[in-house]
């Protein structure tokens, strides 16, 4: 109806996992997915490109990654050294696979950069050719130039389906539609007859290129389902009119390359076993091999002990196939066994019934091993088909896992459904998002958590760094969005990520290894680009397994991306992590400024943004202090020194018995506090390493710095400037303001709850803002780290408010040195 079609139409996945408090599950656990995006071009393959000096010439490159129709490239000769990397669209490039320049009588000419490494062409060609791998000729030529593999199997195309309940046939079926890799199919023959048409994922591994089972020795019949619909010979004549018109609709063989292989199998007829009815996926049952047709496939039955009763379920497996166990699974792993209908009585024991039937256990050796590294877990989100009417794709919550089974809950679908049993590596699951990428209908919950008012006028806290700019572009393209549905690539599409490597690299980042990356990656899909951008980041830094901590998700943190997994290594050790990596076009600028941030670097290093000759941070000029001020230790102590500067306050909450050492400062993000907890991750002096100690310092040494600090106060009349553009001093008229405004506190500000902060600020001018603070949980501690930049970026006020708010919190640090700090 119309209701339901407007709350489709407004369901948001970002938003109903914020309102829901739940985490969407990684993408990298649906491998199926990540095959499907791949575009038939990988890493090492090589292909002959033309120079970009001298285009009459070509060369040798090598693909180091891909991006959607974008190759990053590297011409060989140039080792491992990535300065010329450069990327090239497949559209529009001058791109051959290998030998076409000797097919067409084209010179192939090492490029001026690395001539002097390669004496001798002809041999060094021979040595790097051998054996290599040629990039797909039909993906660099002709009609399928650029395409993504998955394309090609477009409405029209032909497939051969084994019957699932005999094995032995094969019948051709039409490809109707292709959502993502997710084909609905018709048998031939039926023509707009729909009833019998199945929903497969092109991987599945019944499915096939036509040819298939002639070549395999399988007979090519239609199943018995549709056979009366037509005569023998009406059958004949249409196998006969698929052979004559192959050309036209067959599919490249390539894409069936990531099909999972189907292995040999060790079942025996009469065996048992517990199995999960593919058709009814909601209880685990037992089951008898009724049939061994090969090596590879058997047939399963459903036991059903019910005298005269219609045929039980029957369906084809093989040794992979999800939804087998050995007997005994479910009582180890304290789940329910349901007995098979007609069996007397509710207490199912296995011994018994194996005794009654006369029957022996599958051994355990038939089964597959079952792992637990998956990446799934309890409450997660995700998107899975709803198994009593595959046309429906519902929100899934993972309500209880078992070895590599998921037990899902669907919520939206037209007629409710018990909880599914899905393997993990099913290919009916999907990541959060994945139907909104591919343009089809997510069947929304029953009532939509959503709405277009919120939509406009809620900006949540998570997106208060935005600059409001930001945020009002980001909410103009929400709109943009959420007006059409089938909008496929604009919201998922990064744009080009420049490396601007003339900005300040902060303590982590090599500087001189910044400046060899590519001038920009991308454009194309968000989470592919911004991987690769922070690959290059890790491998450009001082300490790689520094970075990737740095970029390590917190565990606790709200998670609105989705993970990926990133590895570094340093010192011959190897490193991994999950990084959060934002999916859609509208978060990545914000992203790519909260990891520089995370880097403390300046934050137009790299993002959306190309920096000509001057950054807008002016970050040449205030290496010294702008950025120390955001993230390092100033050891001058001049007037004009930014606030913040007695930020390692926070090391007095640490146990008192070790050893001192100088602490460097930190950069106070946002994040939530308690008023027993502080954030102590250390940061790098900017031309530093990033420190990899954290030693502690107790409270009396820090009493007694601060007091030294306190005393050079007075002699100096030091006052804070709070511009965040200018270091200038303060005017004379500005110290005696300030000293003037005095504040006399009845407590140590450093004890203070988050409601003593929000009662001592709700006594200022600053009232309005006292709702930030118990928001965001900033007690005293947090108080006192509080500096104008901080407060711009994470409460997103503008530089007025900003700078009334900075002034209260330094006449609390003045009064916290005076009274409390002996």
């Amino acid at each position: 109806d119309a209701g339901s079609s407007v709350e489709e139409m407004e369901f948001n996945w970002d938003e109903y996992l914020e309102d829901t408090g739940a985490t969407a599950a990684p993408h990298g656990s649906f491998k199926h997915v990540d095959t499907s995006l791949q575009n038939g071009f990988a890493p090492g393959m090589k292909l002959e490109v033309a120079v970009k000096s001298d285009q009459n010439t070509y060369w040798v490159a090598t693909i180091i990654t891909t991006c959607g129709q974008l190759l990053l490239l590297r011409y060989d000769g140039y080792g491992e050294d990535r300065k010329a990397d450069f990327w090239c669209d497949i559209l529009t490039a001058d791109l051959h696979p290998i030998g076409w320049c000797e097919q067409n009588k084209k010179i192939l000419k090492v490029p001026e950069g690395i001539k002097d490494k390669i004496p001798d062409q002809e041999e060094f060609l021979q040595r790097v050719l051998k054996g290599a791998c040629s990039a797909p000729a039909n993906l660099l030529e002709g009609l399928h130039r650029g395409k993504n593999p998955l394309d090609l199997i477009a409405p029209g195309s032909r497939l051969e389906l084994q019957n699932i309940r005999d094995s032995l046939e094969a019948w051709i079926v039409n490809v109707v539609e292709n959502v993502g890799g997710r084909l609905k199919l018709r048998y031939e023959g039926l023509e707009d007859l729909d009833k019998f048409d199945q929903w497969l994922f092109y991987l599945d591994p019944f499915l096939h290129q036509v040819g298939w089972a002639a070549q395999h020795g399988y007979s090519l019949q239609p199943p018995l389902a549709i056979r009366s619909l037509r005569s023998e010979a009406d059958w004949q004549e249409i196998v006969k009119k698929v052979k004559e018109e192959e050309e036209e609709s067959s599919v490249p063989t390539d894409l069936f390359k990531d099909k999972p292989v189907i292995g040999v199998h060790s079942f025996s007829e009469g065996m048992k076993l517990e199995a999960v009815d593919p058709m009814a996926p909601f209880v685990i049952s037992p089951a008898t091999v009724l049939k061994v047709y090969n090596d590879k496939y058997f047939l399963i039955e459903m036991d059903d002990l019910r005298p005269e009763c219609a045929p039980s379920q029957r369906y084809v497996c093989h040794v992979n196939s999800a939804g087998i166990f050995p007997v005994q699974w479910s009582l180890k792993n304290g789940l329910h066994l349901s007995p098979p209908p007609g069996y007397p009585g509710q207490d199912f024991d296995w011994a018994d019934y194996l005794k009654q039937c006369g029957a022996e256990a599958a051994p355990q050796s038939c089964f597959p091993l079952l792992t637990s590294d998956h990446g799934f877990k309890e409450n997660m989100k995700l998107e899975a088909v709803n198994p009593v009417d595959p046309e429906e794709v519902c929100i899934a919550t993972v309500t209880k896992l078992k070895d590599s089974y998921l037990w899902l809950q669907l919520e939206g679908s037209k007629k409710p459904v018990p909880e599914c049993i899905v393997s993990v590596e099913s290919m009916n699951i999907f990541p959060v998002g994945w139907c909104e990428t591919n343009g089809y209908q997510l069947r929304p919950p029953r009532k939509a958590i959503v709405n277009k008012q919120k939509k406009i006028a809620v900006v949540q806290p998570e997106k208060q760094i935005l600059s409001s700019r930001t945020v009002h572009d980001g909410l103009k393209n929400q709109e943009l969005n959420s007006s059409d549905s089938v909008v496929i690539n604009g919201k998922y599409c990064c744009p080009k990520i420049y490396f601007n490597h003339r900005c300040f690299s902060g303590p982590y980042l090599n500087k001189g290894r910044i400046a060899e990356l590519p001038q920009s990656v991308g454009p194309g899909n968000c989470v592919l680009v911004l991987k690769e951008v922070l690959t290059l980041l890790i491998n450009a830094a001082y300490k790689p397994s520094r970075v990737l901590r740095e970029l390590q998700l917190d565990e606790e943190a709200a998670w609105h991306g989705h993970g990926e997994t990133l590895k570094a290594k340093y010192k011959g050790k190897s490193y991994r992590a999950t990084v959060e990596v934002v999916r859609t076009a509208d978060r990545v600028a914000d992203f790519c400024r909260k990891t520089c941030i995370k880097l403390e670097c300046c934050p137009n290093l790299f993002g959306p943004q190309m920096v000509l000759d001057k950054c807008s941070e002016n970050c040449s000029v205030l290496t010294k202090t702008k950025y120390t001020h955001y993230y390092g230790k100033r050891k001058n102590k001049r007037i004009g020194r930014p606030p913040g500067g007695h930020s390692n306050m926070e090391v007095a909450m640490k146990k008192p018995n070790k050893r001192r050492k100088r602490r460097k400062h930190f950069f106070v993000h946002k994040k939530k506090r308690s008023s027993t907890s502080v954030d102590n991750t250390p940061a790098g002096s900017p031309q530093g390493s990033g420190a990899e100690e954290e030693d502690d310092q107790d409270e009396s040494e820090l009493s007694h710095s601060l007091a030294q600090d306190r005393d050079k106060r007075k002699r100096k009349l030091r006052t804070f400037s709070f511009s965040d553009d200018e270091n200038k001093p303060p005017s004379p008229k500005d110290i005696k303001m300030e000293v003037a405004e005095k504040l006399q506190l009845d407590s140590n500000p450093l004890e203070w709850s988050v409601a003593d902060v929000v009662r001592f600020l709700k006594s200022t001018d600053c009232a309005p803002l006292a709702r930030i603070f118990l928001d965001q949980e900033i007690d005293g501690q947090a108080l006192l780290l509080l500096t104008l930049p901080t407060v711009q970026e994470c409460m997103d006020l503008k530089l007025g408010p900003a700078i009334k708010l900075c002034h209260h919190i330094e006449r609390v640090k003045l009064a916290f040195y005076q009274q409390f700090a002996n």
